[in-house]
């Protein structure tokens, strides 16, 4: 566990750690200052406490180095400066004074069960463990009316105080009837609306949730979105993947419970620590993309040595995620690294238009960056021909060189 820290603390300040160094030093002291008093106030707060992150740790035989150094990971992956790592590992501990009302509509539970199911949780998986959760069908031994009782108090006593994490596309179309819950047979729509009224901001977890996933997939009987399309008024955060990475969910709330607010997002509604990058900018593979190496079918010479994916449909290029830094499965691995394609699941109508394994010339799909929706073999050209034009122009400027020194001999 520690190895696997360590190297996932190298890759954040390798690659995830985007501090802005046109700030000065007092924009940074009023963050800290704002920051301090932020979790000041929820250490001194009523609000819920079920259990503490001190004794999950324990419970995991993780010690308190270990803690720390998932804590100055998380701090790079904020992009925040390393002198606010002892920040972050406080608004860890604090965790469980944020209530959180967990519910689920339209999905397979993937989300959940990718943190539950683990055998050998990562602290990001132990903190939401340990999360105040007030509500989740999944785990919760209640059912029927004394659910819906648990909810409504939960609702009541945390107003406008607690986060609500959707998991599931919303059903609006024709078939949203096929789609009730509770012992009172609310459609999913109303019963999204009536908990989500009173939060404080909504978190949508999972590409079904975000942008109506699989669930969307043509022909789309029920008609289901994502949360955006249905909840109006409130701050809406989508952490889409399918299934998500507890990572980003981690960061997310705990970005609240630093700030009391959302984190920045891009167009989509994700948090830009997250979702700002493609996976082609931080591919491990992407030495062999800019080379000209790709696989060319399944278990050719290429696959054998790991060349790019692009020709075998990798959406990588259309992609934006933060999978080759954070990775699954304890940080040791993602889709990529063990062969096959990105298959754009973070992305809106990933399942239609990204779920494929024809390459991205021949999807009808435009990629937003530019060169790379050609095909492999223009765009291969095109390197070599930038190439060709620096060898020259590096051989001119040699030679060049090479005369100055020899007139002034």
């Amino acid at each position: 566990m520690s190895d696997r820290r360590d190297a996932l603390t190298k890759l954040f300040s390798a690659k995830g750690a985007k501090v802005d160094t046109n700030r000065g030093e007092a924009y940074y002291e009023a963050l800290m200052n704002r920051m301090s008093a932020r979790l000041q106030s929820l250490e001194t707060s009523n609000l819920a406490m079920k259990s503490s992150i001190e004794r999950a740790l324990d419970a995991q035989g993780l010690t308190r180095r270990d803690f720390m150094k998932w804590a100055s990971a998380m701090c790079a992956m904020l992009m925040l400066p390393s002198q606010f790592t002892p920040l972050v590992a406080q608004a860890a501990t604090l965790m469980n004074r944020v209530p959180v009302i967990w519910i689920e509509l339209q999905d397979c539970a993937g989300n959940s069960e990718a943190i539950l199911r683990s055998d050998a949780p990562t602290i990001d998986e132990l903190i939401l463990d340990v999360l105040s959760l007030e509500f989740n069908e999944t785990i919760m031994a209640a059912a029927g009316h004394q659910a819906e009782e648990h909810l409504e108090e939960a609702m009541k006593t945390f107003k406008g105080k607690y986060l609500c994490v959707v998991e599931g596309a919303v059903p609006i179309g024709a078939g949203r009837e096929w789609c009730t819950i509770g012992a009172k047979g609310e459609t999913f729509e109303e019963h999204l609306k009536r908990v989500a009224k009173d939060s404080a901001a909504v978190v949508a977890v999972g590409t079904c949730a975000t942008f109506g996933g699989v669930p969307a997939a043509s022909p789309n009987p029920t008609g289901a979105v994502g949360v955006q399309d249905v909840v109006r008024g409130k701050p809406i955060i989508n952490i889409p993947a399918c299934p998500a990475n507890p990572a980003n969910i981690t960061g997310t709330i705990l970005h609240f419970v630093l700030t009391g607010q959302i984190p920045e997002l891009d167009h989509l509604n994700r948090p830009k620590f997250a979702f700002g990058y493609r996976i082609h900018d931080n591919c491990e593979r992407r030495a062999h993309f800019d080379a000209g190496e790709f696989v060319e079918e399944w278990g050719d010479e290429g696959a054998k040595n790991n060349f790019c994916l692009y020709k075998m449909g990798c959406k990588g290029p259309m992609t934006f995620n933060n999978c080759s830094i954070v990775r699954y499965n304890e940080a040791v691995n993602w889709p990529i690294g063990s062969g096959h394609g990105c298959i754009g699941c973070s992305e809106p109508q990933f399942w239609d238009k990204y779920a494929t394994e024809r390459p991205l010339a021949d999807s009808r799909i435009k990629a937003p960056t530019g060169g790379v929706e050609k095909s492999v073999d223009e765009f291969g050209l095109g390197l070599l021909t930038a190439a060709g034009i620096g060898i020259a122009i590096h051989a001119v400027a040699s030679a060049s060189a090479a005369k100055v020194e020899s007139e002034e001999a």
